[in-house]
């Protein structure tokens, strides 16, 4: 899962980033940046290391969550539709997008519209998402005209239906519906899997914080949820730069000093569950004695379609897969245990993958 982090200028993007990931990326204040930042997160699950007690292999694998700092946007970012060439390139490639909007004061760090005010940043995020995907839309449908004009009857046809759909869609987003909040049917939404709409991916809304506003952390996420909700959509608030500072720290300071500040909950763990919630992604599992990993679908994948992610000749020579709950195999201790209880199933290509699962895939190629 791919997470792409965008925001206005000076926004602290690349802070927030180093908090999630753990890394060390310039935080330059000025000066476009040419290329994204890449890091991988790991995802804590304490699911995980009971497994590895139930098959003691060489070793455990998280799943992960990767977060993109995607280069520096435009200065006039906001106030003529900026979101274009390769900044929107890098978008339009991820899987979610995390907004970061500044809501920290600092003198030496201008704000490039002259006052912090994060909802008024919010909405002018919104703004540009929308209008990158009412662009290409447009663009789509000056082709679709300038294509019916020689089609013949059937190629028209099937021009005449995109034409509507496209239209009804642009439509919605000129009245301020994002393409997640309008009704698509199953192939509507692969008909427009090709156009990588961003205002249909899921969005994370974070807040970034100054120190001294912590304590409004709660208080600010309450607010924001409440004004910015729906399907996939997602708000959160956390002080970066803080956050970027702990996670330099050896794991036994960092922990003490959490403890002070009562910042129990780090916010690279806060923030991938709030990535998984978003996404609507379950967890499922498999174990050998050489490895225990965990990995990621999305909720109602076949799994065929999970097997392939393990590899794909899983997927490819896809049998039959045996299946047996966290919970369930947790309690018995071993699979054969499990087994002896009939609490590991048989299931086709066509089970839906269960939060928690641990499967094993039967495959011949």
């Amino acid at each position: 899962m791919d997470v792409s982090i965008v925001g206005l200028p000076r926004s602290g993007k690349t802070t927030i980033f180093n908090a999630v990931t753990r890394g060390s990326a310039e935080t330059a204040t000025y000066g476009a940046v040419e290329k994204p930042n890449i890091g991988v997160a790991k995802v804590a699950d304490g699911r995980l290391d009971r497994l590895a007690e139930v098959f003691n292999p060489k070793r455990s694998v998280p799943a992960e969550v990767v977060y993109v700092d995607v280069p520096s946007a435009p200065e006039d970012l906001g106030e003529s539709g900026g979101i274009a060439g390769e900044l929107l390139n890098h978008l339009q490639s991820a899987d979610a997008l995390l907004v970061a909007v500044r809501a920290f004061d600092n003198p030496s760090v201008p704000h490039p519209r002259g006052g912090v005010d994060p909802y008024r940043d919010v909405e002018t995020m919104l703004a540009e998402l929308a209008l990158a995907d009412m662009t290409v839309l447009d663009r789509r449908l000056t082709r679709i005209a300038e294509g019916a004009k020689g089609a013949r009857a059937p190629e028209r046809e099937a021009l005449d239906r995109e034409r509507a759909l496209l239209g009804r869609l642009q439509a919605g987003l000129e009245s301020g519906a994002a393409l997640r909040e309008q009704a698509l049917t199953v192939d509507e939404e692969r008909a427009l899997e090709g156009f990588q709409l961003l205002t249909a991916k899921p969005l994370i809304i974070l807040f970034n914080v100054g120190e001294d506003r912590i304590s409004e952390i709660p208080t600010l996420e309450e607010d924001t949820a409440s004004r910015w909700s729906g399907p996939a959509v997602r708000t959160a608030a956390l002080c970066a730069k803080l956050e970027m500072e702990l996670t330099e720290m050896e794991p036994e300071d960092e922990v003490e000093f959490r403890e002070s500040l009562e910042l129990t909950d780090a916010g690279i763990d806060r923030m991938m569950r709030v990535s998984h919630e978003v996404s609507d992604l379950v967890t499922f599992f498999t174990g050998n004695d050489n490895e225990v990993r965990a990995w990621t679908v999305a909720r109602g994948t076949q799994v065929s379609r999970a097997a392939g992610k393990v590899h794909t000749d899983l997927e490819r020579g896809f049998i039959r897969a045996q299946v047996v709950g966290f919970h369930d195999l947790s309690r018995c201790g071993t699979v054969a245990e499990a087994r002896r209880r009939g609490l590991v199933r048989q299931e086709g290509k066509s089970y839906t993958v269960g939060e928690g699962d641990v499967i094993n895939v039967l495959f011949n190629v």
